[in-house]
C-alpha cells in the first residue's frame, strides 16, 4: 500500500493565507493521485479557532477528495467516539488546534462532517486487497505531557498489520532546548513507520530501526534559512519499504544575510535595495527576508533606516522583511539569539513553556494538570466560563 504523509497546512495563516490554503490543495490532490492512504499529523488549521470562511475552505479541499473513489478503507476504529467515513483520509489535531479537554476542536469538526478520520489517541486500520495498515495516533498535546500520555496509553502494534504511528511533537534530538521533549528511543517500539508533524523542515531518520519521516509544512511560515528547500510530502510503499518526496508549487523563498560595520544608513539600504532587485528579477514575486547584522557609523540609530519604507516601494515584486538583527545594540542580538531557539516552536507553547515555568518556580503542585489550567485561561468565551472551568480544574481535577 502507498501512504502518504502531509502535514502543517496551516490553513488561515494571516501572513500567507492564499499560499496556505493553494499548496495545501495541491498538495492533497496530488497526493490522492499517487497514494492509497492519506496521512495527516496535525496543524491542518492554523488557529484552534478558525473563522467561518477558513472552516469553509477546508470542507471545500476535503470534499473534493471525499468524491474520489478510493479503493482503500477503514474496516476498523478502536477508540473513544465514532468514525462518518471509512475513506483513508487519517489525521490527528496539532498543537495550533489544541483546545482544552472536552471540547471540540477544529478537526473534530472535520471528522463529525465524514471528511476524515481522527485517530488522536485511538487507532483506525485500512485496508487494500488483503492488506491492513494500521494507524495508531496520539494528537499534539504540551510536551510535558506526552511521555504520561504515552506510558498511559501504551500503544501497541496491530497483529497482521503494517504499523503507523503517528504524532505531533517536538523531539529532543532534532531541538536539543528542553528536557521535557520526547527522545527518539523513548518512542512505542514495535511500528514500522513514525511520521511525524509540528517540525515545519523535512526530515528522514530511524526510531527503533524503523523509519521515522516529517514531510514539514506545506507552508511557509518561519522565514528561516532552512526554510528555504521546497515544500512537499512523502509517499511512503509498504511492499518495498521505500519512500520519495514529491514537491509542490510554491512561493519562492530568498533568504540573505547582509553584514556592516560603520556604514551609513543610505548605504545599508542601498545594500538591500541590491539584494531585493537581485532576488526579485525572476518576476515571480517572491517572499525575501533580509538579516541585517552589525553596526551602524557612529551617531546613527536603528531608526535612522527606513526598513519599513524599502519593503513598501518592492511589494509590487515581492513580499518582503527585514530584520535589523544585532544592530547597533548588543542586548537586540541576545534577545534574537534567544527567539531563534524557538523557531520550530508555536507562540502559545512558547507562552504554555513560561507559564509551567513560573508555576514551577512558585511550587504549584505540577500533578493538578497545569496544561488543563492554561488551554482554559487561553481559551474564548464569557470570563464566567473561564473562571468556573479553572476552579474546577483546579480543585476538582
Amino acid at each position: 500500500m502507498r501512504i502518504a504523509l502531509l502535514s502543517d497546512f496551516h490553513l488561515g495563516y494571516d501572513r500567507f493565507r492564499e499560499d496556505a490554503r493553494r499548496q495545501a490543495e495541491e498538495a492533497l490532490e496530488l497526493a490522492s493521485q499517487l497514494a492509497d492512504v492519506l496521512l495527516i499529523p496535525g496543524d491542518i488549521f492554523d488557529n484552534r479557532s478558525p473563522s467561518p470562511d477558513v472552516l469553509a475552505e477546508a470542507i471545500n479541499i476535503f470534499r473534493e477528495l471525499s468524491k474520489r473513489q478510493w479503493k482503500a478503507r477503514v474496516v476498523k476504529f478502536d477508540g473513544k467516539g465514532e468514525t462518518h467515513t471509512e475513506i483513508p483520509v487519517i489525521a490527528i489535531p496539532g498543537t495550533h488546534e489544541r483546545r482544552a479537554q472536552n471540547v471540540e476542536d477544529p478537526v473534530d469538526l472535520l471528522g463529525l462532517a465524514g471528511l476524515l478520520v481522527d485517530v488522536s489517541q485511538a487507532c483506525a486500520v485500512v485496508e487494500k486487497d488483503g492488506e491492513r495498515v494500521a494507524i495508531r495516533g496520539i494528537g499534539g498535546i504540551s510536551e510535558e505531557r506526552f511521555k504520561e500520555v504515552l506510558k498511559a496509553e501504551d500503544p501497541r502494534p496491530v497483529d497482521g498489520a503494517f504499523n503507523v504511528f503517528m504524532f505531533h511533537q517536538s523531539v529532543y534530538e532534532l531541538l536539543p532546548f528542553s528536557q521535557d521533549f520526547i527522545r527518539a528511543d523513548e518512542l512505542p517500539d514495535g511500528f514500522d513507520l513514525y511520521v511525524n508533524g509540528h517540525i515545519h523542515s523535512r526530515f528522514e531518520g530511524r526510531v527503533h530501526g524503523k523509519p521515522f519521516l516529517i514531510s514539514g509544512s506545506t507552508v511557509l511560515t518561519q522565514l528561516k534559512e532552512g526554510e528555504q528547500e521546497q515544500k512537499g510530502f512523502f509517499v511512503f510503499d509498504t511492499s518495498t519499504m521505500s519512500y520519495n518526496y514529491n514537491r509542490i508549487n510554491c512561493r519562492r523563498f530568498v533568504h540573505r544575510k547582509i553584514e556592516i560595520e560603520a556604514a551609513e544608513p543610505a548605504r545599508v539600504e542601498e545594500e538591500i535595495r541590491k539584494v531585493i532587485e537581485e532576488a526579485s528579477a525572476k518576476g515571480d514575486r517572491p517572499i525575501i527576508r533580509i538579516e541585517v547584522d552589525g553596526k551602524l557609523k557612529k551617531g546613527f540609530k536603528n531608526v535612522d533606516l527606513n526598513l519599513s519604507g524599502l519593503a513598501k516601494d518592492y511589494e509590487d515584486k515581492a513580499i518582503v522583511e527585514i530584520s535589523r538583527k544585532g544592530v547597533e545594540n548588543a542586548g537586540i542580538i541576545a534577545a534574537d539569539s534567544k527567539r531563534q531557539a524557538f523557531d520550530n516552536v508555536s507562540v502559545k507553547d512558547y507562552g504554555l513553556g513560561i507559564f509551567l515555568e513560573r508555576l514551577r518556580h512558585n511550587e504549584y503542585d505540577m500533578s493538578a494538570n497545569p496544561t488543563q489550567l492554561f488551554e482554559l485561561l487561553s481559551s474564548e468565551g464569557s470570563r464566567e466560563k473561564i473562571v468556573k472551568g479553572a476552579m474546577d480544574s483546579l480543585f476538582n481535577g
